[in-house]
């Protein structure tokens, strides 16, 4: 098991901007400690011949084609469609008092 310090926990705690009494402190010591153990474990596992893992689904990425669809409805039926205009301008309330 990892052994941190009341110091290493501290500093970890500034980072996560927590506040910490000193019975959290010493709390996180031990289980911050175990983790850290737990994870040292990982290094003794031997990977030797697998291949790295990007994807475990065998699902692919779904994609479609870009296609160009023209929307274009003009200025003259977006205008006919409009509640009010004015001179060929959209016309709305005043927004600024």
């Amino acid at each position: 098991m990892a052994k941190l310090t009341r110091d290493d926990v501290l500093r970890m705690a500034r980072l996560a901007r927590l506040e910490l009494n000193e019975d959290e402190i010493a709390r996180f010591q031990d289980e911050l400690g175990s983790i850290l153990g737990y994870v040292e474990q990982l290094k003794d596992v031997d990977i030797s011949g697998l291949e790295p893992t990007t994807q475990v689904t065998g699902l692919k990425n779904a994609t479609r084609p870009d296609e160009l669809i023209d929307y274009t409805a003009g200025k003259q039926k977006l205008l006919n469609i409009a509640p009010d205009t004015l001179n060929d301008h959209l016309k709305v309330k005043r927004m600024v008092a």
